[in-house]
């Protein structure tokens, strides 16, 4: 469960946003790509499964950049898991956890 400002965030993640060459930011004539990088040599964007984000609430493993809860205990409280806002009122649900 995202609110809406967070959806705008996460809305963005399209594999090739750019479609047309004609002014496209991901082309090698734009600068921002380079010829023959090594990406597993990045410090940027690598994968690192044990620095992962914890969860506030259980301490489990977050493997989502930004998000601040894991799915189930931002439902069961009725937050945003990305920045905690309060979405939905559970006072009146039967919830259980096993």
């Amino acid at each position: 469960m995202v609110c809406d400002k967070c959806e705008k965030k996460i809305a963005g993640g399209v594999a090739c946003p750019d479609k047309w060459k004609d002014g496209a930011s991901n082309t090698i004539g734009s600068g921002k790509v380079k010829v023959g990088e090594n990406k597993l040599l990045q410090k940027k964007g690598r994968y690192t499964p044990y620095a992962a984000q914890k969860c506030t609430v259980c301490k489990s493993n977050i493997f989502k950049p930004g998000y601040t809860y894991c799915h189930t205990c931002a439902y069961q409280k009725g937050v945003c898991e990305m920045c905690g806002k309060q979405i939905l009122d559970v006072k009146n649900y039967k919830q259980s956890v096993k």
